[in-house]
């Protein structure tokens, strides 16, 4: 799981001073797969994580020995890593979000 964000691969239309001027609409349609699609991907990674941890635990448990238990902690600690740095992203998001509908207009 790695989502890396660098400012030479955000969208040219997230770049004001890079982006050529387009239409509103053009903008709003461009727009629209950006942030989403890269958060879904990120939830999607964060899923797959703990369900393999999941299995590898139920895999140690049942003793089966093609399954180390070193292997097991790192998924475990992968997915763990994972969920923590999701629900920080989210914590940002429902503060951008009142901070903004507690802006005077």
């Amino acid at each position: 799981m790695e989502l890396r964000l660098t400012p030479t691969t955000m969208p040219t239309t997230v770049r004001p001073s890079l982006a050529p001027r387009l239409s509103s609409s053009q903008v709003s349609g461009a727009a629209d797969g950006g942030f989403s699609d890269a958060l879904k991907s990120a939830l999607s990674s964060v899923s797959a994580a703990q369900n393999e941890s999941t299995r590898l635990q139920q895999e140690v448990q049942m003793e089966n020995p093609k399954v180390s238990l070193e292997e097991t902690m790192v998924a475990i600690q992968k997915a763990q890593i994972g969920f923590q740095a999701t629900l920080h992203v989210r914590n940002r998001m429902v503060q951008a979000y009142t901070d903004i509908m507690n802006m005077q207009v």
